[in-house]
């Protein structure tokens, strides 16, 4: 099947005989058995389900859909996306292991591994890959994992995901990408040879900003493990939220396709408005499209408070992928843990702007921020 309609039929069968249209949502903690000998047949895998926390049917729903439009043989749902990237982390290092991931990833990402996972004994080389002589002169002995995302955080730089997987071969590494900017739609990095793919579901596969989810699929071994720490570390979807996200996820095509269009359009106006110093935003993602998100940075003249305060119907929110258009501001949020050296160069500074662009009509859209910008220079 093609993307659009795989998207929509992607679905868990109907159990005992029941065909509902939609899957029905499980929401409980445990379930029940008859007898101890059924019970006794969890344990022997004759029964998938015995407490949400180990499994659920919403949540394998959601792992099983990413996987299968990632075209990745498995996948599991978590609580967000930061607990996808550690859980798929996690299915390859341990303590004395050593990672290279790129100096541009998400800060909350960049934290994680610099901050949290040393606690654990696992040490991480932050570089640019846009070099490969870089990437090759951090791996290290003890080195088992790149990683990087398919789209960067805030300045829409586009992986070379051969790059990566080249290096991986030759080097016996795993290799795992951030695809959430991108989504499968645009990009399927498994299919590349990606060994491990992480979603903030929070964003576009979900697509309301009414859940906070994530999902990691990958090789069916890797996955396992992943599954395991997902358990052990109580980092389970709910129920609720997973039904919410497959919900969602069934008009990525639609939403993103738009939400692409209306991205392409903004980032060609701002580019001639003489009021924005720089346009982040990809010339080649997909013949589907190049994302949904548009980083400008203006000239320092204007008054950033000003256009913030005066985006009208645009909020500010410190994330994206909705349905409405929004803005964030990477200083203040989405990198604000990294250390001031580390924002200094990448170029995150005070005049930085990410936007999330949503569905509404593209000439709606130029038209406000084109006053916004024309207000904080007043």
């Amino acid at each position: 099947m093609k993307f659009t309609t795989k998207v929509v039929h992607s679905q868990l069968k109907g159990t005992e005989g029941i065909h509902s249209k939609a899957t029905p949502i499980y929401q409980t903690s445990a379930f029940s058995f008859t007898s101890l000998e059924e019970l006794e047949g969890f344990y022997e895998g004759k029964s998938p389900y015995l407490y949400t926390r180990t499994g659920n049917p919403n949540t394998d729903e959601l792992g099983k859909m990413v996987a299968d439009l990632e075209g990745a043989p498995a996948g599991v749902a978590t609580s967000s996306g930061l607990s996808a990237i550690l859980a798929g982390i996690l299915a390859v290092v341990e303590a004395g292991d050593h990672i290279v991931a790129a100096e541009d990833v998400y800060g909350g990402t960049f934290h994680m591994l610099n901050e949290e996972l040393k606690t654990l004994g696992i040490s991480t080389s932050f570089v640019d890959f846009t070099r490969q002589e870089e990437v090759e002169g951090a791996i290290l002995p003890q080195t088992k994992l790149l990683y990087s995302e398919t789209v960067t955080n805030p300045f829409m730089r586009v992986e070379n995901i051969s790059m990566m997987t080249e290096l991986g071969e030759q080097h016996s590494l795993k290799t795992m990408i951030d695809n959430s900017f991108a989504t499968p739609l645009l990009s399927q990095p498994y299919l590349k040879g990606v060994d491990l793919v992480a979603h903030s579901a929070t964003k576009y596969i979900g697509g309301h900003s009414d859940i906070t989810a994530g999902v990691v699929v990958g090789k069916e071994e890797l996955i396992q493990k992943a599954r395991q720490r997902v358990v052990n570390m109580g980092s389970n979807l709910s129920p609720f939220e997973a039904w919410l996200t497959c919900r969602g996820a069934k008009t990525l095509a639609l939403r993103m396709g738009t939400q692409a269009k209306n991205a392409e359009v903004l980032a060609k106006e701002l580019h001639t408005n003489k009021q924005v110093k720089n346009v982040y935003y990809p010339k080649y993602l997909s013949e589907k499209g190049h994302g949904a998100i548009v980083t400008i940075e203006l000239e320092k003249h204007c008054n950033i408070s000003t256009f913030f305060t005066s985006l009208g119907w645009v909020k500010i929110v410190p994330s994206l992928a909705g349905v409405e258009t929004t803005v964030s501001y990477p200083l203040g949020t989405s990198h604000r843990a990294l250390p001031k050296e580390a924002q200094e160069k990448l170029g995150i500074n005070t005049h930085v702007v990410r936007i999330s662009l949503g569905i509404e009509d593209a000439e709606d859209i130029v038209d406000q921020f084109c006053k916004a910008i024309e207000a904080s220079v007043k």
